[in-house]
């Protein structure tokens, strides 16, 4: 099986853990310590590894760079509901997060960005089923 680990770097371990918590995720105390945390988005797949800048540091040669500035990347997160949507970007809100724009509805998809403590950005989206599997157009055509 595939697994995927993002590896995000962090100011503040105990702020970010909360952060990631509140959205509905849960730490592996197996692969966490006081550098690192490992976020369970979704169990034997999907995986955040928040680690301080310090140790993140480590890892590459390379400056690391303020993710509130200057993103590098967009983690996109996708519900089975436009409401699940709602209520992930709301906990986030709630927790310490921001919301950069608004609300985008394309009809067969619908996203909330959303941004941790850091400013790594961390979006939630739907995606009409229809549309996943055969296309937008397809979802389009059948709600029109």
């Amino acid at each position: 099986m595939t697994s995927m680990f993002v590896n995000l770097p962090v100011t503040d371990l105990e702020r970010s853990k909360a952060f990631y918590t509140a959205l509905g995720f849960t730490i592996n105390p197996l692969f966490s310590d006081h550098n690192a945390a490992c976020v369970v988005v979704e169990e034997d797949h999907s995986y955040f590894m928040i680690l301080v800048r310090d140790y993140f540091q480590t890892m590459t040669e390379l400056p690391i760079g303020d993710p509130a500035v200057s993103p590098a990347s967009a983690t996109a997160i996708f519900l089975d509901s436009r409401e699940q949507v709602d209520a992930a970007a709301a906990a986030g809100l709630a927790a310490g997060g921001a919301e950069p724009g608004q609300a985008q509805d394309f009809g067969f998809m619908y996203q909330r960005g959303l941004t941790d403590p850091d400013g790594n950005v961390v979006d939630f989206g739907w995606m009409d089923p229809v549309a996943a599997a055969q296309g937008p157009e397809a979802a389009l055509k059948q709600q029109g």
